[in-house]
């Protein structure tokens, strides 16, 4: 019996749900380790603080105004909901994109950065 690892996701931006199309990307924003190396070899290491994220795309429509929608987007509660049951939540979210929309496919890249993610489920 095969395990669910990829596929079908849910994108919400307190409670709205987007039309979510691509890959996804998150990351909790937890310190990512460095190795200090010297001449005698290894140290141990450093850590430096990273963002945390979720981004990926959406694809617009008629109902969607850019900036009200997303664009001006601050301190909200961001949930990517993955096919494999797990449940990322990004809170004190903002949007940090560029904002730019495509027309052949009608495809919006997004990102929302906030002080740390975590999985709840």
């Amino acid at each position: 019996m095969g395990k669910r690892v990829g596929g079908i996701i849910f994108v919400k931006v307190d409670g709205h749900q987007y039309s979510a199309k691509g890959a996804w990307e998150y990351n909790l924003g937890v310190p990512k380790r460095e190795a200090v190396i010297g001449h005698d070899g290894y140290h141990g290491y450093k850590a430096l603080p990273q963002e945390a994220y979720i981004s990926g795309e959406i694809t617009d429509n008629a109902d969607l105004n850019l900036r009200r929608d997303l664009l001006e987007v601050e301190n909200a509660t961001v949930t990517l909901e993955l096919y494999n049951g797990k449940i990322v939540m990004l809170q004190n979210a903002d949007f940090t994109g560029a904002g730019t929309g495509q027309t052949e496919e009608g495809n919006i890249a997004v990102r929302f950065t906030g002080e740390a993610a975590k999985e709840i489920r």
